[in-house]
């Protein structure tokens, strides 16, 4: 092996006694080879030892200054894996650091994907029970297996991480298995999942390490009685009474699946409402239709202390603004107050990182205080979403390598799996309302959509939010049955400027859901048809 390194001769002979080779000699000892001290090195591996003497030749090289690649990407989860292929697909060396031991993060391993796999599940289960004889199916002794609907998801959780694996080798990105810490504006200490340590050294250091659930005080989630988002999915049993606290996306998804599966559930909020970020109209209507599935919800009231013991757990209740508390008792109670970033333990502070609130600063090409570290997701300001932190990550590799990348941040959808979907992208009402904006709106119920009559899904609007003088759409709100789908057009309206108009003059299928969105943005700048 023919090495050239940047160093003194002291370390050079030092590597090779690690190495343990049958001979090595350093070449012009006594003059340096250039005036960077560089030397020329011959080593003579022994035979069996390509591990070791990779690694030792890593570390060789991080303290020389080298780069071994020229991006590591720190987190394999949405944000992250997307980033290193990027990277590998423009043609730079790449390496992605994971420690969970399976990669696509929080998303594939314990949140978006088994979390969609248990609401199809339940929907299906709530369907054969309650709608089925509706349609003329009689279906009897209708029961829920939960060890067979838990190993589906996890089938369906496996094929997916396994095809990220896959899709590394195809393009060529290193998979480090183990926990990463950043020890310099060039290196990144591994924690190995072998028991090891491993440096990587790289031009540039992405970090895309996700966020974690947030604690509430006073509560000591145990993942069997007391559960966060990771417990809600793996449950054993269908629980008597389920009660979330917290009445965001997360637990009201979940909350709809024990919900259709037979449990009491009931949703403690502390804001005077559920979802806030959504179209108050909208949301009108969502909670409406939560209440008519059996859901309970409590608002402005909060959670004060939550205990468990072997029969359950035992809840202190008060209004959010103090008074009289209120004990009630549950199966199993799901934290889910909201996520924060998952920055412990990356040496961040020590590197002098820029931080608010636990958030990461970057400038518009995703670069922190410190050039060569980057971030994206999560851990950085804006909607924690595995889709933006997916844009991010391309957005910042693509700046890396010379490019320009973007995220316009105004084009971001949310969607809210539960049953109906709920979907929006842009401004609320309320939102331009409160910026003095000039708008007009467009509606259109579900009620009148042809498509959803003939399923029986019509609990459901479209609502258009556009300028008021030149019809440009600035947001749009959907509830109803794969809202998730239809709004994806919306959001590519959206991105090149459309108005409403747009839409309204682009033809749709006939009958398909996707008519309603046409409808209401005829309403918005003109008239519908059918409404």
């Amino acid at each position: 092996l023919l090495c050239h390194w940047k160093t003194q001769p002291a370390s050079l002979l030092r590597a090779i006694r690690q190495l343990r080779c049958d001979d090595a000699f350093v070449l012009d000892k006594a003059k340096p080879y250039s005036k960077a001290n560089h030397h020329l090195v011959v080593v003579k591996k022994n035979r069996g030892g390509d591990r070791e003497s990779s690694q030792v030749l890593r570390e060789f090289s991080s303290a020389a200054g080298e780069a071994e690649y020229d991006v590591c990407v720190v987190g394999g989860g949405p944000g992250g894996y997307v980033a290193a292929i990027k990277a590998a697909q423009l043609g730079l060396k790449a390496v992605c650091v994971e420690g969970r031991g399976t990669l696509g993060g929080t998303c594939l391993n314990v949140g978006c994907i088994p979390s969609k796999a248990l609401l199809n599940s339940s929907h299906k289960y709530e369907d054969a029970t309650k709608h089925f004889a509706d349609y003329g199916i009689q279906v009897d002794n209708v029961a829920i297996d939960v060890g067979k609907m838990m190993a589906q998801k996890e089938q369906a959780v496996g094929g997916l991480t396994k095809g990220i694996e896959g899709l590394f080798k195809k393009n060529k990105v290193k998979y480090v298995k183990g926990w990463g810490k950043v020890t310099g504006a060039n290196e990144v200490t591994v924690a190995t999942s072998e028991g090891g340590e491993e440096k990587v050294v790289a031009k540039n250091v992405v970090l895309a390490t996700g966020s974690e659930v947030t604690p509430l005080p006073g509560v000591q989630i145990d993942e069997e009685r007391i559960v966060s988002s990771t417990g809600a999915i793996a449950l054993k049993e269908v629980p008597k009474k389920m009660v979330v606290i917290g009445g965001g996306i997360i637990g009201l998804e979940l909350g709809s699946v024990w919900s259709r599966l037979g449990a009491e559930v009931e949703v403690i909020e502390f804001l005077p409402n559920i979802v806030p970020a959504m179209d108050h109209e909208v949301r009108r209507n969502f909670e409406r239709v939560m209440k008519k599935q059996g859901i309970k919800i409590r608002l402005k009231s909060k959670v004060t202390s939550a205990v468990a013991d072997a029969d359950g757990v035992k809840l202190t209740v008060e209004p959010a603004e103090g008074g009289e508390q209120e004990h009630m008792e549950a199966d199993v109670v799901l934290v889910a107050i909201g996520r924060r970033p998952f920055t412990e333990g990356l040496g961040l502070e020590d590197l002098g990182i820029e931080m608010d609130r636990g958030r990461v600063l970057v400038n518009d090409k995703f670069q922190t205080n410190v050039p060569s570290i980057h971030a994206i997701g999560d851990v950085i300001p804006g909607p924690m979403l595995a889709h933006k932190a997916e844009e991010d990550g391309i957005a910042c590799v693509e700046h890396i390598a010379g490019k320009v990348g973007h995220v316009n941040y105004d084009t971001i959808p949310s969607i809210v799996y539960t049953h109906p979907e709920v979907a929006w992208v842009g401004k609320t009402e309320m939102e331009l309302k409160s910026e003095g904006v000039k708008y007009k709106t467009g509606k259109f119920s579900m009620m009148a959509n042809s498509r959803a009559r003939t399923v029986d899904e019509t609990d459901g609007i479209v609502k258009f939010l556009a300028d008021k003088e030149t019809d440009k759409i600035l947001g749009v709100h959907i509830m109803g049955s794969n809202a998730g789908e239809l709004i994806a057009e919306c959001v590519l309206a959206m991105e090149y400027g459309a108005s409403s108009e747009d839409i309204a003059r682009t033809c749709h299928g006939h009958p398909t859901l996707s008519e309603a969105v046409k409808e209401a943005a005829m309403a918005t700048y003109d008239k519908p048809i059918h409404s």
